[in-house]
């Protein structure tokens, strides 16, 4: 791809690979005239900055030369300092060598000339700086000289050989060995080369070609081998580049054929030993594999020769190449499309011709565009391949490759390289218990596991939960929860058993005697009982008489006028409730409790509260709790000191449907309301009620930084609750929430990390429909290999997209399905793109069959989603299918879906063409009834104006359509009759005409359908998600306005106004790819930041990687845009 471009009749250099920025110096070509046929000669150096995506380089400094150039070079010669950093040396006609100091040119401060030297006789073609001694510097010219000149002292240059050692001949090309900085070779045009030991001041070898074909018009060294270099040919018998090594220098290792006429330079990349660039007058540019001997790199045909290529030093990628026509372009090996140049000019010529009003988009053949493509290299080049390189897979396998101990080059082509897999396991303790959790799943002993745990456990409170954990693998799991809080129905006994005693122990010691009633009886009852044991021989009827006490005082009733005689009264009576009321009254708390049992549940239940609320002591409340049976009140309300007394009241009293809830919300008070502590201890309250859920999301809230331990921990509980809940519901009767599924799903992904992929694979819920589960399943199943044969593959967890299959195929079998097509890049079809605009808005046409493919005919039109890309593309389709979605809008640019009920080829009508309309009360054949809503079906297939494209199919049987028109609609009959019916067939007359054939049955009238006139059409409405990009756009060109002072911006920005409706009426349509639609919201997201270099590189690659077609109505201007808002920092 084309990345600089410069107009100049000169010769290059780059700047050394140390240099930045990067430079490009010209000086005017010796060998060739500009259109004022000059003989002046300049030196010029140019920044190249490959951050600007225009092709214009940076021109820095210009100084007028003496001479014109032959050759041109740059070297960094000097001590590191910046005044002597930078030499440029050029040679000219005459002998002339002359030598610039880079950093004056630059400052434009001293005398940039650092010595002219003429001790050559002819001129100066070859020049070379030594890569190991910057100071050394070789020249040749005619006559078989070379001088090697030291820049530290220019008077007296060292000569190479001896005249009349040799006959006399042009030097065309000097180069240093890059391995041995005392070799120097020389080309030159009788085919030979000839390499010089400067120990010795003599040739030490000379290579020559045997054919006496071979005119040498370049040499190189080869980077990495020291004995070898290639020469390459110019001569059009023999345009072959030779690879020679010079320990076997009678015959060229390799020859390379694939020009056609003579090459004119060769450049060997240093970056990759691989690559040799050539350019030769078949106006070709060709890249070299040495290795396989292939072309991996051509560009395309260049208008003229080019006839001096060269790497650049600082960027591998890029090359330049001189050519006769007086141009210096700048490539990339990398490829790219040449439509972004292709665009530029088209928007330059375009920019002529248009006033005011934009040209319509340019049509361009697919085969053209197809051809603008400039593939990259076909190997990767050196400089992007690793060396050496590391990566971890999935399963916790590291793949790692490296450097041989071999020099690269001297290892064969064909040499494997090793690509080694291990395993890596970093979590040991993790994997062991993780293993141990897994053997006691299985084998059930959970038991056992849950103790050793228990056992293990530091901290008091994991002592605690295992213990809890391992009750809900128990039966009476609620007694044992109760004994593990310290509440034992048995201690309880105990101690109150022993209370008792003490007590009565308390009540024989002496007492004053008394004549209370209590007294008497208790007498009366011991003096019964032993006369019953001393008589048990007597009559039945004397035993009961004798029940009754001898000595008991008589049964006195009040009847005063106290409380006592109106307490008597109301028992008389039966009056329960204000005897009750009156023992309240008095605090007579006990007889008003045994009277309201007395007196039903209702009373009892009133006495109860008002005793309650009356009497207030320390046990109070909690006898209020067990009387009234209100858990909830208890745990919102409840000291969260005594959440153990709360938490065993739900376990001692609570029902089972209940219990869940409370537990759940007396665990969720402590995590809300208590500190660190407490919400650690909520675990036991989510233990109780077997809430893995919460028990996950209060895990989740003490380890806030994720370690495999803490996990495995986790792992562990939940696994046992898990259990403990399946031996209660069933197996089925547990599905994992949103956060335990989460940590399961990072459980695994820990596990297969670990590489126990068939561990980590059995830790996965088998019933879970999260995506994330899915993916995670299907890729441990696959990822065991061999390990799983024989098991049945899990279901695939991603959407299958079909890629490559035809427009036609993807449109069908997407109807067929009953659903929309996806929003997919057409693919490019054989045949020039040409916009098809819809047809005016028209109600549906009800079929008289209905098409099997059908699908239900009331639906929401708010459901109908906008076309793809290839809802504009005629589809020839066979009987009873229907074609995609192609969706004319309604007037107020509601957009609902237009499938064809009869399956006739065809395409939509254009603008203007007949439009039936259908009135929403007549009922289809075969439904029931239709939605008030008018739908929209494409009207039958009109005969395109001259010779058809379509694919030629049968044609469908004609079908019946109902026609009427709707009440008020333009071109509706002005009778308030409503018109029958007719059958519409193809017209083979003209598109725009249509004809009526005869009913089958009935009488019908005919209706003549007429245009509804294409001005009275309500504009598109931008879709919502559209709306935004227009809003950027449209404020960016208001800011430009207001910022522009000269009228040529000014008027650039009125016409980039009018050609951006292209793209809005575009995105109206629905007919762009759907990368061109992100790029151009990433392009406006960089307009609203401010950041237009950015939105010109995001431009770029949009256009780089779009249909030439698609895009060249709008890419152009808005590109000028944005380097017009670029300029004037708006």
């Amino acid at each position: 791809m084309k990345l600089k471009e410069l107009e100049r009749p000169a010769v290059q250099a780059w700047s050394p690979a140390s240099q930045y920025p990067l430079y490009l110096a010209t000086g005017t070509s010796a060998q060739q005239l500009d259109s004022s046929f000059s003989t002046n000669g300049t030196l010029e150096i140019f920044e190249v900055d490959f951050r600007d995506p225009s092709l214009d380089l940076k021109h820095k400094a210009v100084l007028s030369a003496s001479s014109r150039f032959h050759k041109l070079i740059w070297g960094s010669f000097g001590n590191g300092l910046l005044e002597s950093s930078r030499v440029i040396a050029g040679g000219g006609d005459n002998g002339m060598l002359i030598l610039y100091n880079v950093t004056h040119i630059l400052s434009s401060g001293k005398e940039p000339v650092i010595a002219q030297k003429q001790k050559h006789t002819g001129a100066v073609r070859a020049l070379d700086f030594n890569p190991f001694q910057g100071n050394l510097l070789a020249s040749g010219a005619s006559d078989s000289e070379i001088f090697i000149w030291d820049l530290n002292n220019l008077n007296v240059p060292m000569t190479l050989g001896s005249k009349s050692q040799q006959p006399p001949e042009d030097i065309k090309a000097l180069s240093w060995n890059r391995q041995a900085q005392h070799i120097l070779s020389s080309a030159h045009p009788s085919g030979k080369a000839v390499v010089w030991d400067l120990r010795k001041n003599e040739p030490i070898i000379k290579v020559s070609d045997h054919s006496n074909r071979m005119h040498c018009s370049g040499l190189a060294w080869h980077p990495d081998i020291a004995t070898q270099l290639v020469l390459c040919s110019e001569d059009d018998r023999l345009p072959v580049i030779q690879l020679w090594d010079l320990r076997f220098a009678s015959s060229p290792l390799k020859v390379l054929e694939n020009h056609s006429r003579g090459i004119l330079s060769v450049s060997w990349s240093q970056a990759d030993a691989e690559l040799l660039l050539t350019s030769a007058k078949d106006s070709q540019i060709l890249c070299w594999n040495l290795g396989s001997s292939e072309v991996v790199y051509k560009l395309p045909t260049q208008s003229s020769w080019c006839f001096d290529v060269q790497w650049c030093p600082r960027d591998p990628s890029v090359f330049s190449a001189a050519s006769c026509d007086g141009w210096i372009s700048l490539y990339s090996v990398m490829g790219r499309s040449w439509e972004v140049q292709h665009m530029r000019q088209a928007d330059k010529i375009s920019s002529s011709f248009s006033k005011g009003q934009p040209l319509p988009p340019l049509q361009v053949p697919e085969q053209v565009a197809q051809a603008s493509l400039i593939p990259p290299l076909k190997k990767p080049p050196k400089w992007v391949r690793r060396p050496t390189g590391v990566s971890f897979a999935f399963g916790g396998k590291l793949v790692t490759f490296g450097l041989l101990s071999t020099p690269t080059h001297l290892v064969p082509q064909a040499c494997p390289r090793l690509v080694f897999i291990s395993q890596v396991t970093t979590e040991s303790e993790f994997l062991m218990r993780s293993t141990e959790l897994q053997e006691a799943l299985g084998s059930g002993n959970l038991l056992n596991y849950c103790q050793n745990k228990s056992q293990q456990a530091l901290l008091q409170s994991e002592k605690m939960l295992w213990q809890f954990l391992k009750v809900t693998l128990e039966q009476d799991s609620r007694i044992k929860f109760l004994k593990l809080l310290g509440y034992s129905k048995d201690e309880l006994q105990k101690k109150v058993a022993t209370w008792l005693k003490s007590d009565m122990g308390l009540a024989e010691s002496p007492q004053p005697k008394g004549n209370d009633l209590n007294s008497d009886r208790q007498q009366a009852f011991c003096s019964q009982a032993s006369k019953h044991t001393t008589e048990e021989a007597s009559a039945s009827s004397a035993f009961f008489d004798e029940l009754v006490p001898q000595n008991m005082t008589p049964l006195e009733i009040p009847i005063t006028k106290d409380v006592d005689g109106l307490l008597s009264q109301a028992l008389l009576l039966g009056e329960l409730g204000p005897a009750v009321e009156l023992c309240l009254k008095q605090e007579r708390f006990a007889d008003a409790l045994i009277l309201a049992q007395a007196g039903g549940a209702d009373l009892l239940k009133q006495t109860q509260e008002r005793y309650l609320a009356k009497k207030k002591s320390k046990i109070s409340s909690l006898l209020a709790c067990v009387v009234q049976k209100n858990w909830k009140d208890v745990v919102c309300t409840c000291s969260l000191k005594n959440w153990r007394e709360a938490l065993a009241l739900l376990l001692t009293y609570s029902g089972t449907e209940k219990f869940t809830e409370l537990c759940d919300m007396l665990g969720t008070r402590m995590e809300q309301e208590g500190g660190r502590a407490l919400t650690s201890e909520a675990r036991l309250c989510y233990v109780c009620s077997g809430s893995v859920e919460r028990l996950v999301e209060c895990w989740a809230k003490c380890h806030q930084a994720l370690s495999p331990m803490a996990l495995q921990d986790l792992m562990e509980k939940v696994m046992v609750l898990n259990r403990s809940l399946e031996q209660l519901w069933g197996p089925h009767g547990v599905s994992p929430g949103p956060a335990t599924t989460y940590r399961v799903t990072q459980y695994a992904n820990l596990l297969a990390a670990q590489g126990s992929l068939a561990t980590a694979m059995s830790f996965l819920p088998s019933d879970c429909a999260q995506p994330p589960v899915q993916q995670l399943r299907d890729r441990l199943f696959h990822a065991q290999g061999s390990a799983v044969l024989g098991q049945q593959s899990p279901p695939f967890p991603f959407p299958r997209i079909v890629v490559g299959a035809t427009l036609h195929s993807k449109e069908t079998s997407s109807y067929r399905l009953g659903s929309q097509p996806s929003h997919q890049v057409p693919t490019p079809s054989p045949r020039p793109r040409v916009f098809t605009p819809q047809s005016s808005p028209a109600m549906r046409l009800a079929p008289s069959h209905p098409s099997p493919y059908q699908g239900p005919r009331t639906q929401n039109i708010s459901n109908y989603r906008a076309p793809g890309p290839q809802a504009i593309q005629p589809l020839p389709l066979s009987p009873g299918v229907r074609p995609a979605s192609s969706q004319p809008q309604l007037l107020g640019g509601q957009r609902v879906q237009a499938p064809n009920p009869v399956g006739f080829p065809g395409t939509w009508p254009l603008p203007g063409s007949t439009l039936p309309m259908a009135y929403p009360d007549i009922m289809q054949p075969g439904s029931t009834s239709l939605p008030e809503t008018p739908r929209l079906f494409p009207l039958l297939p009109l005969r395109p104006l001259g010779p058809s494209r379509m694919v030629s199919h049968t044609p469908a049987p004609p079908a019946s359509f109902p026609v009427p028109y709707l009440p008020g609609d333009p071109g509706a009959p002005c009778s308030s009759v409503l018109p029958t019916t007719g059958i519409l067939t193809p017209h083979p007359g003209p598109q725009d005409s249509w004809k009526e054939a005869p009913a089958p049955r009935g009488n019908l009238q005919r209706n003549k359908l007429q245009h509804l006139p294409p001005e009275k059409m309500e504009r598109k409405e931008l879709p919502p998600e559209h709306q935004s990009l227009k809003s950027s756009f449209q404020a960016l060109l208001q800011r430009c306005s207001l910022s522009a002072t000269d009228l040529k911006t000014k008027r650039k920005l009125e016409e980039a106004a009018q050609r951006l409706e292209c793209l809005y009426e575009k995105l109206c349509e629905g007919t762009l790819s759907p990368h061109v639609v992100a790029g151009l919201h990433e392009v406006a997201r960089c307009v609203d930041a401010g950041s237009f270099e950015q939105g010109l590189a995001v431009h770029a690659q949009v256009a780089g990687c779009s249909s030439f077609s698609e895009v060249s109505s709008f890419m152009p201007i808005l590109k000028a845009v944005l380097i017009i808002a670029h300029k004037l920092l708006v």
